[in-house]
C-alpha cells in the first residue's frame, strides 16, 4: 500500500528510492527555489531531482544544507537526482560533468545520476562513466532519461550493469505501455517527468469528472494514478499550497475503471521533445 510521502520503491540494486518527490525544472536560482525545496522538505518530501542542465543545482544544494537542518533530518534520509547533459556525454567528460554537479551540490554522493537524453553515439561512453561512479561508490544508484526501448536495448547490449531507472514523460496524454512493460521485464523503475502535462491536463473533463467524485483535484487524481501504475512520480511547483496539496495522494484509492478511464485518454502526446526526433 502507497501511504505515505515516505513510501519507496525498491530499485533492482536493492536502493530504496521514494516513489514521490519534487522536481526542479525550470526553476531559476534565487529565494523561490531556496524556499520551495525547504518547504517540501518539512512537510515530508524526501526526494529532490534537479539536473546539470536547469542551472540550479547550487541553489539545490544550498536548500538541501539547510532544509536538512531545519527539518532535523540526516542526509541518507534523503533521495537527490541529477543528470548528466548532452555536451557532456563522453566517458571522460561524464565523469567530469558528476564531479561539477556534486561540486555545486556541495554533496558527497549523489543517489541516481542519470543521462538525460539519449544522444546516439554518445550515451553508451557515457554509461560506462556512470558505471564506473558506480562501483567507487559516488553513486548510489545509476539510469537513463527519455530512453526508448530500442535505446536501452541497444545500451543493454554492451553494459555491465542494468540502468536502474528511466525517467520519461509520463501522464494520462502519454502512457508509454510498452516503454513501461519493457522496463519492468527488466527491472527498470520508470519514473514520470512532467506528470501534469505542464499544466495541460488540469481541466481536462474526464481526469475533472474523476476528481469531483473523490473530492479531490485534477492534480491529485493524475499523481495517484502515476504510483497505482506503479511509476515513480516527481511534480514540479514552487508554491507552497501546491506542494501540500500534489502530496496529499495517500488517503485514497483510484478504483479499477477510473483507472482504466485515464489510461484510455492515451494519445501518444508530448509537451516535451520525442526522443527520437530531438535535435540533440
Amino acid at each position: 500500500m502507497i501511504n505515505n510521502l515516505q513510501t519507496t520503491t525498491t530499485l533492482s540494486n536493492g536502493v530504496k528510492m521514494p516513489k514521490f518527490g519534487l522536481g526542479v525544472f525550470k526553476v531559476e536560482e534565487g529565494p523561490e527555489l531556496i524556499h520551495a525545496i525547504k518547504f517540501a522538505l518539512k512537510h515530508g518530501y524526501r526526494s529532490i531531482d534537479t539536473a546539470a542542465i536547469y542551472q540550479n543545482e547550487e541553489g539545490v544544494g544550498q536548500a538541501i544544507r539547510e532544509g536538512l537542518q531545519e527539518a532535523g533530518i540526516s542526509r541518507e534520509e534523503l533521495f537527490v537526482t541529477s543528470k548528466v547533459w548532452n555536451s557532456d556525454l563522453g566517458y571522460e567528460s561524464t565523469l567530469a560533468a558528476y564531479e561539477t554537479s556534486l561540486t555545486k551540490l556541495g554533496l558527497d554522493y549523489l543517489d541516481l545520476f542519470l543521462i538525460h537524453w539519449p544522444v546516439e553515439g554518445k550515451y553508451k561512453d557515457a554509461w560506462r562513466a556512470l558505471e564506473t561512479l558506480y562501483k567507487e561508490g559516488k553513486v548510489k544508484a545509476i539510469g537513463v532519461s527519455n530512453f526508448q526501448i530500442h535505446h536501452l536495448e541497444d545500451l543493454m547490449k554492451d553494459a555491465e550493469i542494468k540502468p536502474m531507472v528511466n525517467q520519461v514523460e509520463y501522464h494520462p496524454r502519454l502512457t508509454q505501455k510498452e516503454v513501461q512493460a519493457f522496463c519492468q521485464e527488466h527491472g527498470i523503475q520508470l519514473e514520470a517527468w512532467s506528470p501534469l502535462m505542464q499544466g495541460q491536463l488540469l481541466t481536462q473533463p474526464v481526469i475533472q469528472a474523476i476528481a469531483e467524485k473523490y473530492n479531490k483535484s485534477t492534480a491529485q487524481i493524475i499523481l495517484r494514478w502515476d504510483l497505482q501504475n506503479g511509476v515513480v512520480t516527481i511534480p514540479k511547483s514552487i508554491k507552497e499550497h501546491r506542494i501540500i496539496e500534489n502530496a496529499a495522494i495517500f488517503d485514497f484509492e483510484l478504483s479499477k475503471a477510473d483507472m482504466e478511464q485515464l489510461d484510455g485518454l492515451n494519445q501518444n502526446l508530448r509537451v516535451g521533445p520525442d526522443p527520437d526526433n530531438f535535435d540533440f
